[in-house]
């Protein structure tokens, strides 16, 4: 897989991964364990089908994060999906969850 200074990865696949710059600081938050376990978990889950709601991938209600949700365990990782010229999914942010309140970087946010 090729990264590139934009934060956009090319994988095997029929999503292009592109990361906000919000979002690579969210990630650079979290412990490199929790890193690794994100990048994998995005690279897996959501350069294929991304807009295929599942068990741990689904679309969300109207919300100020990202109208795409997926779940990792505790981890939430909120996206878009973007359709022209070439089809990718744009990572918005990811956060912790906790109950009813999910920590993204330095603010939390009740979802």
């Amino acid at each position: 897989m090729a990264d590139n200074a934009d934060g956009i990865h090319a994988g095997r696949a029929n999503y292009f991964i592109e990361y906000s710059r919000d979002a690579l600081e969210h990630i650079r938050f979290m412990t490199a364990r929790r890193q690794r376990i994100v990048l994998e978990a995005i690279d897996r889950c959501l350069s294929h089908e991304a807009d295929i709601e599942t068990r741990n991938r689904k679309p969300m209600r109207s919300n100020p994060l990202a109208p795409w949700e997926l779940r990792i365990g505790d981890i939430r990782v909120y996206y878009d999906i973007k359709g022209q010229p070439v089809r990718s999914v744009v990572i918005l942010a990811v956060g912790i969850k906790d109950r009813d309140r999910v920590r993204i970087g330095k603010e939390v946010y009740k979802l």
